[in-house]
């Protein structure tokens, strides 16, 4: 049975004789039923301020668990971006690879035919000297045989003047032998 601190000031009590102070019980039963009514005020503050921090633990334990959430997403962004960025780095570095080695290919292309540019104008400047000795030699040959003769051949001067001399003709030079 529940009593309430009402039911403790209302209290009323059959008498006896020899019994009790009636005014010392009604104090008595006013000070219990004040105190009652303390006691379940503190009681009902208590529960009040049990809700609230309930309340708050439970938005506590949201909040915990949207950070947990947030930082699990956190961490697997973090994660999926330094695998692309792991992904791409080697993409730009085959990349980078495959020009260099095409650039090395091509210099050493370039070199090649350099090479052989340097060999086919050394092969043409022998031939050359072979040509242009064999020219000399075979000039040499002819002024030997002639005995150092040379045709007296008429200026342009000369040929404008008319000729006078004996190795023009018609105002065009003669070879006289």
């Amino acid at each position: 049975m529940k009593i309430a601190p009402i039911d403790i000031a209302h209290k009323t009590f059959g008498r006896r004789l020899g019994g009790l102070d009636a005014e010392e019980v009604a104090s008595f039963l006013k000070e219990v039923a004040s105190e009652m009514e303390g006691v379940i005020r503190e009681r009902n503050q208590l529960k009040e301020m049990l809700r609230e921090r309930e309340l708050q633990v439970l938005e506590f334990k949201e909040k915990d668990k949207a950070l947990k959430e947030t930082l699990m997403t956190a961490h697997k962004m973090t994660e999926n971006l330094r695998k692309d960025a792991e992904r791409e780095a080697a993409l730009v570095l085959n990349d980078a690879q495959q020009k260099a080695d095409a650039i090395i290919r091509d210099s050493r292309d370039s070199l090649k035919k350099t090479y052989q540019e340097i060999t086919e104008l050394k092969r043409q400047k022998t031939q050359f000297e072979v040509a242009l000795k064999n020219l000399l030699t075979a000039h040499l040959e002819l002024i030997e045989r002639n005995n150092g003769y040379l045709p007296h051949i008429a200026t342009p001067t000369e040929a404008v003047q008319g000729g006078s001399t004996p190795n023009l003709r018609q105002g065009k030079p003669v070879l006289e032998t």
